[in-house]
C-alpha cells in the first residue's frame, strides 16, 4: 500500500496572530531605536531660565548635555544635581519639552547677610552658604561679623538666626551683627548703642523685647535673657 504524505499547512487562524505579533515587535523595536538610538528626537535646544548670578553659560557647562543626545536617554535627576552644585543655585527643575528641547529652570539663593572682606562683600543665604561676592552689600542684607563664614560654622548659623528674627524696626537701626561665638552675639546699632543678644535661642522673643526698648536712652540693651531684659 502506498503511503500518502500530507504537508502541514498552518491555518490562517494561527498565521495572522503570529504575523501581527511580528509586525508589533518590529514596530516596537523601530520606535525604541528612534527614541533611544538616534538624534531624531534629540536635544537641539537647551532653555535656561532664572540664573542671573552664575549666568546661563555656567548652567549649560554644568549640565554637560551634548547636542543631539536623545531626550529619553537623559537622566534629568543627574543633570539637576550637576547644576545644583553651582553655589548660587538653591533649586533646579529639569524637564524634557518634546520634540527637541531641554528646559532648565533655576531658583537662585536669596541674599540675607554679608560679610566684609578686603576685596568686597561675601553674600550669604539664610543657611550660611556663601554664594556670591559683590563690591557693595545688596539691598535688604545685614552686615554680620564672623571668623569663618559658612554653613558649617556655628557662629555663622547663629548670627543668621538672629538676622532672620529681626523686626523691621530693629533691622532699620542695626549696623552690624557680631558673633564672636554662637553664644556671644552682639548687635551694633547705627547710633552707637549695643544690644547684648547672647545666643540665638528665642530670637523672635528677643527681637520683640529689644524693639520695645529702643526708645530708652541707655547705651546698652541686654536681652540675653529675654524674660529679664535690662538697660544700662
Amino acid at each position: 500500500m502506498r503511503r500518502v504524505r500530507r504537508r502541514f499547512r498552518p491555518s490562517s487562524g494561527l498565521v495572522r496572530p503570529l504575523l501581527f505579533a511580528l509586525v508589533g515587535l518590529i514596530a516596537v523595536g523601530a520606535s525604541a531605536w528612534v527614541l533611544y538610538g538616534t538624534s531624531l528626537l534629540g536635544v537641539r535646544q537647551i532653555e535656561v531660565t532664572g540664573s542671573v548670578i552664575a549666568g546661563p553659560e555656567a548652567v549649560l557647562a554644568a549640565a554637560a548635555v551634548a547636542q543631539g543626545t536623545p531626550l529619553l536617554r537623559l537622566d534629568t535627576d543627574e543633570i539637576a544635581q550637576r547644576v545644583g552644585a553651582i553655589p548660587s543655585v538653591a533649586a533646579v527643575d529639569v524637564r524634557r519639552s518634546w520634540p527637541h528641547t531641554l528646559q532648565i529652570a533655576v531658583t537662585e539663593r536669596t541674599a540675607v547677610a554679608v560679610v566684609a572682606e578686603p576685596s568686597g562683600f561675601l553674600v550669604l543665604d539664610a543657611s550660611g552658604v556663601v554664594f556670591h561676592q559683590l563690591p557693595s552689600p545688596p539691598g535688604g542684607t545685614v552686615l554680620i561679623r564672623v571668623a569663618a563664614p559658612g554653613p558649617a560654622d556655628a557662629a555663622t548659623v547663629a548670627a543668621l538666626r538672629v538676622v532672620v528674627a529681626l523686626t523691621p524696626a530693629l533691622r532699620a537701626v542695626v549696623s552690624e551683627v557680631v558673633a564672636d561665638s554662637p553664644t556671644a552675639i552682639v548687635l551694633l546699632l547705627s547710633d552707637g548703642r549695643t544690644i547684648e543678644w547672647g545666643d540665638a535661642e528665642s530670637s523672635d522673643v528677643k527681637a520683640i523685647v529689644a524693639t520695645a526698648l529702643l526708645d530708652r536712652a541707655e547705651n546698652t540693651i541686654d536681652v540675653s535673657v529675654a524674660d529679664i531684659a535690662t538697660t544700662s
